[in-house]
């Protein structure tokens, strides 16, 4: 427990609530609601409602969260049973089966001054079905292992029960990037600066005391060095509980393909069972800081949780992997009664929205008023963006996905949806090889049908 001043509360190693008084401390209930909840306990890359709370907010509370990477470390990190390693789930009071919670993020820092990665080769005999999942020690057999650490290098992660190199993953093309102070720009770092960095990855990741992982930067990666890039940080894994457990980072149509058949503790059996998925994977870079993300509840509580934060990352997420860092998310929550979603839908910045799908200034409105009028037609200038995230496992099927649920969503008719964002929207990638935005300006009577106009009327200052 770390120290804190009389009335200040900490959170146990075991996930108890405990204040601090003249008596001492004593324990509160995870299930006692408080306006400000920060959060840095973490799964072992499994969510679902099994997994122990790490406390109540209240509806219209705001919450801090402190993740440490997602993706590389977790991969390399055998005892893991999933890719990412995200918060434990945050109860949001109010929040009931066939609501939605709209989570209002309202910063996002990047904590890490480095990381490496790049695009992945897998380790033969080191997993069974699923490299991401379903770990096995190469040599003695042992699900799961625990793990050391030995040297720098891709022979680094040694099982703790025989020493034998234990991790599932390599680098196919690995790099490894140098932020500078102001998190503006990075730049990829030659053999020598990697290996500086690699000798100590864990505090120049900025590993958190709770996490488990291992640092991706032990890797010590050094293609393409002396490339400049950009960055602009994002959540990549961030949304609501499933109604059964699954991996972290298999939360989404494409990566969860890979459940399906398993004989692992996660599998499934038919495309119909990843239905329970409440695509929290996205890899969405617009869900950044001043960004809305409304998501479906389909557990009491809502079970929000937050992982695999990005320093930046490029449409599509082409090798499958960006630059995972740790950081802290402040994000405010809010309850919409009986909102039901198959999935998440995205309000962007009005910057990140596509040309076509930005909200109508005075002088777009007024033309189009005038045209109406030469055509005596009644002109529908109160629109408002809206984004419907689909998931499959193409980016056809991804988008058929996100037609589906905006034609749930709005009471339309398919054809009506594609016609919609052709001429006001269209569909963006977030990740190959099926994770989409379907963008388009929908009428404010049928958000208001819906009861999110409020929401889009506060996000565009409409």
């Amino acid at each position: 427990m770390t120290d804190v001043a009389e009335g200040e509360f900490s959170l146990t190693a075991g996930g108890v609530f405990m204040r601090n008084c003249d008596e001492g401390w004593y324990e509160m209930s995870q299930h006692e609601p408080r306006e400000e909840l920060y959060v840095d306990q973490y799964t072992l890359g499994l969510v679902g409602p099994d997994q122990e709370w790490a406390g109540t907010v209240t509806d219209g509370g705001t919450i801090t969260t402190y993740t440490p990477p997602g993706c590389w470390g977790p991969m390399i990190t055998p005892s893991f049973r999933g890719g990412h390693e995200v918060t434990r789930p945050i109860r949001v009071e109010g929040a009931e089966v066939g609501d939605a919670v709209a989570v209002h993020v309202r910063d996002v820092e990047v904590t890490s001054m480095a990381t490496s990665t790049g695009s992945m080769a897998e380790r033969a005999g080191a997993f069974q079905d699923d490299p991401f999942v379903d770990h096995r020690c190469p040599e003695c057999g042992t699900a799961w292992p625990d793990s050391i650490v030995e040297g720098t290098g891709e022979d680094a992660i040694r099982c703790a029960e025989c020493g034998a190199n234990a991790s599932s993953f390599g680098f196919e093309y690995g790099y490894t990037v140098a932020f500078d102070h102001e998190n503006a720009v990075g730049i990829t770092l030659d053999a020598d600066g990697a290996h500086e960095l690699a000798l100590n990855a864990a505090e120049v990741m900025d590993i958190p005391e709770n996490a488990r992982q291992h640092p991706i930067l032990l890797y010590e990666p050094d293609g393409m060095p002396g490339t400049l890039g950009r960055l602009r940080p994002f959540i990549g894994n961030i949304g609501t509980t499933p109604s059964v457990t699954m991996p972290d980072s298999h939360n989404a149509g494409d990566f969860g393909q890979n459940l399906i058949g398993a004989e692992h503790d996660y599998g499934v059996n038919t495309e119909a069972d990843l239905e329970e998925r409440t695509d929290g994977h996205m890899d969405i870079p617009e869900v950044r800081a001043g960004a809305t993300l409304i998501c479906p509840v389909d557990v009491d509580g809502a079970g929000l949780y937050v992982g695999d934060l990005h320093a930046n990352q490029g449409d599509g997420e082409l090798s499958l992997h960006t630059t995972d860092v740790s950081g802290t998310v402040t994000m405010d929550v809010e309850v919409i009664e009986g909102l039901e979603l198959d999935g998440p839908i995205v309000l962007p910045n009005e910057a990140d929205l596509p040309f076509i799908s930005k909200p109508y200034g005075d002088a777009e409105r007024e033309a189009g008023l005038d045209l109406g009028a030469e055509h005596d037609v009644d002109v529908t200038t109160e629109m408002g963006p809206l984004q419907v995230v689909g998931s499959g496992a193409t980016v056809n099927a991804a988008t058929q996905n996100a037609f589906d649920r905006a034609s749930t969503l709005l009471d339309m008719r398919e054809g009506e949806i594609r016609a919609r964002c052709t001429f006001t929207g269209g569909v963006q990638i977030g990740r190959l090889p099926g994770v989409v935005q379907l963008d388009m300006l929908v009428p404010m009577e049928l958000l208001a049908d819906r009861g999110i106009d409020g929401l889009v009327r506060e996000q565009y200052g409409l």
